[in-house]
């Protein structure tokens, strides 16, 4: 089965970020292919690369890129949400004029299309968070 994934929730904030995080994980051990996870709202800050959590926690931020990069899942960020919280990619810095970016590599940051074309291309589209 084809899965892509909704993401709301901020890392350690809620547990919705973890839980999306372990149903890949699982989904990925039961042979299913996921395509996709589009991060959204305060999600968008999974994909920050200035983020430092303590030393005794999962590493959220580093697990996502590594899950992403390992089983070539696309891990995208809403654009609009990114721009709000200080999140951006050298082509965004440079069009507002910024002297750095934040972003996290894999992370990509694109459109609400990609959501919507996750939902049109895999057999199922699951959102974790509110």
């Amino acid at each position: 089965m084809k899965i892509a994934l909704h993401v709301t929730a901020p890392p350690y904030s809620s547990e919705a970020n973890l839980s999306a995080y372990n149903f890949v994980t699982a989904a990925l051990r039961q042979d299913h292919t996921v395509t996709r996870v589009f991060f959204s709202s305060d999600a968008v800050i999974t994909g920050s690369a200035l983020t430092v959590p303590p030393q005794d926690e999962l590493n959220l931020y580093t697990a996502w890129a590594e899950l992403g990069i390992r089983h070539n899942i696309e891990l995208i960020l809403c654009v609009s949400a990114c721009l709000r919280r200080g999140i951006i990619d050298h082509t965004e810095a440079e069009r507002y004029e910024l002297d750095s970016a934040s972003l996290r590599k894999p992370f990509i940051i694109s459109g609400l299309g990609q959501l919507a074309e996750a939902a049109v291309e895999n057999d199922r589209l699951i959102t974790f968070g509110n």
